[in-house]
């Protein structure tokens, strides 16, 4: 097929000897696969700004640490350089992700580098080769869902103790190869420890996936992974290994009345003291 004008650079410099079809047509970008010496690759092309529908909500973005304090000023400012700017943020951060997630044993593309808003990357395949698909595309058995949810919260258990949130998990951004469940398209992933709304979206997350494997295993429907993920997060004890129940009990815990309302009143007095005038002692 004809070269793409935003891959010709890449093709150029040698980084791709030939563009064999499109993959897909996104929200974000348009995905094409590439061969690269004897290997398939895929190229995810991002598109320009003002032709994405997927908006760069600042609930994403909070949290994200800039090493250049000169960029993180920019950005903070409505010039031109500084949308510049925060538009090269955006788009690095799925990359960013991608190696991060990798490292940290999480079934995501391998990325191989990222020139100019393309990113290049290992192509996600089934047993024949091709694309694989998305799970939305697919039909599981009951033991399949079950096995399959089973390394999705795996994988956001690893995520998580890497320091991040999909902020967008579903079955449209997880793909099926020969064996098991990818993640993929993580541009808006945000920052755990740093974000307000990375519970929020964490649990939005494991919602989405519950849903989806519940509809061929309805027992998945009853459990309660996302708030036993976060709180085992918040309490200091999640690890990569961890063994998850899917069960999260409220603290029950009672709090005595009595008590605390004896505790109010020695504040009171001891505020009424030190506020009486001298003359009254």
């Amino acid at each position: 097929m004809k070269v793409p004008k935003r891959l010709q650079p890449l093709v150029d410099d040698g980084m791709i000897d030939e563009v064999m079809a499109q993959l897909m047509s996104g929200k974000e970008a348009q995905v094409y696969v590439v061969r690269c010496g004897v290997s398939l690759r895929c190229a995810k092309v991002f598109k320009e700004a003002s032709k994405r529908s997927f908006k760069q909500a600042v609930q994403y973005q909070e949290g994200r640490k800039m090493r250049n304090s000169r960029r993180a000023r920019a950005m903070s400012k409505k010039t031109r350089y500084g949308q510049r700017e925060q538009e090269q943020a955006w788009l690095s951060a799925e990359v960013d992700a991608l190696y991060r997630l990798a490292s940290a044993g999480v079934r995501v593309p391998e990325p191989y580098g990222f020139v100019d808003g393309v990113l290049l990357m290992e192509l996600v395949a089934d047993d024949e080769g091709y694309a694989a698909p998305r799970l939305d595309d697919v039909t599981l058995t009951a033991e399949q869902a079950r096995e399959y949810h089973g390394q999705v919260m795996a994988d956001v258990v690893r995520m998580l103790c890497a320091g991040l949130v999909h902020g967008d998990l579903s079955e449209f951004n997880v793909l099926l190869d020969r064996d098991g469940p990818v993640i993929i398209d993580l541009p808006q992933a945000v920052d755990a420890a740093g974000n307000n709304n990375a519970a929020m979206m964490l649990q939005r997350d494991v919602d989405n996936m519950r849903a989806y494997f519940g509809r061929f295993a309805p027992e998945l429907l009853t459990t309660d992974y996302g708030r036993e993920i976060w709180a085992l997060y918040e309490a200091g004890e999640l690890h990569p290994e961890i063994t998850l129940t899917g069960v999260f009990e409220q603290d029950a815990t009672s709090v005595d009345v009595a008590d605390l309302m004896a505790v109010i009143d020695d504040v009171r007095e001891e505020q009424a003291e030190r506020m009486a005038p001298a003359w009254e002692e």
